[in-house]
């Protein structure tokens, strides 16, 4: 049985009680554009920080770092993204695995194949990206292309690609198999 939660910080931390109030993934990515070194070494102290009070807990697994880029469209995203450049995604994404690994936990890199272009939140509605593949592959996608080696596990947005696939990506040979 593994124990799992939505553990981000910000406005997305379940257990708060007795918890460290960790920031926003944003609030992070913020510091990049001043010190990117003391944006990734603050992106692996606070994964590390989380997870040891997790773990600490009984907790085997945050679904965490969220890896989608915030667009400034996403009613779902916003604030728990680092950023809305791919590229500081991916480097601070990064830091905060290596955290988590440091502490013990495994990451969960979500919402593949990318939620920060659509504005539903996919908590109550079906939202539908109309983009083809290739410009979901050259945007929302590096992350995960960045990560998959690193990362434990992917969490998989509930996002209808019409142009790619008729099924959401959840349910899509062509997102989960192909």
């Amino acid at each position: 049985l593994l124990l799992c939660v939505d553990q981000e910080g910000g406005r997305v931390q379940r257990f708060r009680d007795g918890f460290t109030r960790l920031p926003s993934l944003s609030s992070i990515g913020s510091l990049w554009k001043n010190s990117p070194e003391k944006a990734a070494q603050t992106s692996r102290d606070i994964a590390w920080l989380m997870a040891a009070e997790l773990l600490m807990c009984g907790v085997d697994l945050s679904f965490a770092p969220v890896v989608d880029a915030d667009l400034g469209v996403s009613q779902v995203i916003g604030d728990r993204s680092f950023s809305s450049d791919y590229g500081v995604v991916s480097s601070l994404a990064r830091y905060y695995i290596e955290g988590m690994k440091e502490a013990g936990m495994h990451s969960c890199i979500k919402h593949f194949p990318g939620h920060g272009t659509v504005e539903e939140d996919s908590h109550f509605a079906l939202p539908v990206d109309k983009r083809d593949f290739d410009a979901v592959w050259s945007s929302d996608l590096k992350p995960f292309r960045d990560l998959v080696e690193i990362a434990s596990s992917v969490m998989v947005a509930h996002i209808l690609f019409p142009e790619i696939d008729e099924l959401p990506a959840g349910f899509s040979k062509v997102w989960m198999q192909d």
